[in-house]
Order: structure tokens, then sequence, then C-alpha cells
């Protein structure tokens, strides 16, 4: 069968954003692949649906689920791309081809030792997804999942200011309104209701035919129960700290204050954002870090 062309792997670091690539692991027969037979599987139809410019990547990563015991729910292993090949699932699994997808084709990624990050990167809500395809930089650097986004510039101006002023969100995160999912820049899970906030960029977001796609959604998540914030390309990068996030702030407080997972809910001051915050209840100045989200 076909494997990557050599010319695949020498894009240019603006050419390949996606040179890490993040997939599920959330069984052990996958993971005893990956470390004792060097090997990772994904659907052709998944890549295509879920990927198309970010392929092939030139490192795997897994993203462990719940089976991993106290693994779970974190990043802790690597390995390079050695290889790409298109083969059939009959050909991965010989000893089951009556499989109902025997004949699928999927993508069989050989990889090299499966490699130990020296600190997991971790999710603070247990979330579920299928990949995040990143940058080198961003997964070397990454303390939780949100870390790795690689949406938009626009989104990682936010994400910082957010970081900065300790307002705990979700980065992509998929909800579900009756037949429509949702791709939500920004989740924000507060006390009393939850918070979408979207990052619009000047080319994506604007005009009537934009707009007209934009209000049926927004129309759909307020009825789920959600309150939506908007922000322009000029407003983020030009006004982050003054206007962003003191409105994202006092829709926080609105809300009742930041969830804390049963701890007291967290408020904002929105005139003085920089201000030292108020500790909830429980909650002490040297053991408080991201480590106990």
């Amino acid at each position: 069968m076909s494997s990557v062309a050599d010319d695949a792997w020498s894009a240019s670091p603006a050419e390949f954003r996606g040179r890490v690539l993040v997939a599920i692991m959330n069984n052990l027969l996958d993971f005893n692949l990956a470390q004792e037979k060097h090997w990772y599987r994904i659907p052709v139809r998944s890549t295509r649906k879920r990927l198309k410019e970010r392929w092939p990547p030139r490192w795997l990563a897994f993203y462990q689920t719940k089976v991993f015991g106290p693994e779970r729910w974190a990043i802790n292993y690597y390995a390079p791309v050695r290889r790409i090949r298109l083969v059939p699932r009959r050909e991965l699994f010989p000893e089951d081809p009556s499989h109902p997808r025997a004949g699928e084709m999927y993508h069989k990624i050989e990889i090299g030792r499966l490699q130990r990050l020296p600190r997991p990167i971790v999710s603070r809500r247990w979330r579920r997804f299928v990949f995040i395809p990143t940058t080198w930089e961003k997964f070397i650097s990454a303390v939780e999942i949100n870390d790795l986004f690689d949406e938009s510039p626009l989104e990682d101006r936010l994400w910082a200011e957010f970081k900065r002023y300790e307002i705990a969100a979700e980065r992509q995160y998929f909800l579900q309104v009756k037949a429509n999912l949702y791709a939500l820049d920004f989740a924000v899970f507060c006390d009393k209701g939850q918070l979408d906030v979207e990052a619009d960029g000047d080319t994506w977001h604007v005009g009537p035919d934009r707009a007209s796609l934009d209000y049926p959604r927004d129309a759909d998540v307020v009825r789920a129960g959600w309150r939506v914030l908007r922000f322009n390309g000029q407003e983020i990068r030009e006004k982050a700290a003054d206007y962003c996030i003191p409105a994202v702030m006092e829709t926080i407080n609105r809300l009742g204050g930041l969830s804390t997972e049963g701890l007291m809910p967290r408020k904002f001051d929105p005139d003085f954002p920089d201000a030292p915050r108020q500790l909830t209840l429980f909650e002490s100045p040297a053991e408080y870090d991201v480590d106990s989200w």
C-alpha cells in the first residue's frame, strides 16, 4: 500500500502547523500496540473530515481516557512518526476478517519508541475529543490541554489573557443542541449558568453573509441556557485587558461567579482586574495551582 511521500516531511514550520497530532487513546489494545508493536491506527475518513491540511503529523501524542487509571485524562506519552501507510482494517487485524469494517481504509502510523513527558499535560474537566493538531512549540510548553489548541492568533491572545486573570475556560468545547453540534471558542462554567466567548476573526465573522450564520447559531446556544459574548479582532488585539476581560468578568459575576467544583464561586472586580483576587472558602495561597484543578 502507499506511504507518505518524502516531501511531506520537508514542509517549513509555517506550512506544517499540525506537526504534532494529539490523538485519543481509549483502550488498552491500542496502547499495547503503540508500546510494543510501535503503530497506531486512524480511519482515513476521520483525517479527511477533521484534519485536512493539518495532515500528516511528524509526532503523535496520546490523550488517555478513564481506562488508564492514574494516567487518565492526560497526555503522558508521545512518539516520532516514522512512516504512514494506507491499509484496510483486515490487514491490521488479520485474526478478525469478519469485522463489519474489515474493508475500511486506515492510516497505519508507524512510530518510534513511546517517550514519557516530564510532566503530564492534564485536562481539568476530563473532557473528550478525537484529535488536537498543534505545533511542537505549543506541545513542549503546554501545562494543560487548553494550551495545545492552535485555531487562530486571536484565540491565543484571548486565552493568554484568560490565564493571566485566572479565568478558567475550556477551548474548542463541543456543545450539542438538538441536531446541531457547535464548537465554542471558550466555554466558561459558572455557578448559575455557562458562558460562550467567541473570538471573531476579521475576515471570517464580518459581513451580512457570516452574520446570517452566527445569529441562528447564537440563538441555539442561548436556548440551551448559555450566554454569548463576541469580540472582534480589533477589540482583542487592542483592548483585550481594558474591554474584553472586564466584560467577561462582569458576565461571570452575573452568572453567580466562576464555578470551583463545590467550593465558593469565584467573583471578579471588573473595575480593577489586576487587583489581588479574593480566595475561595477553602483555598490557600501556598497550595493553589493548576495541579489541584
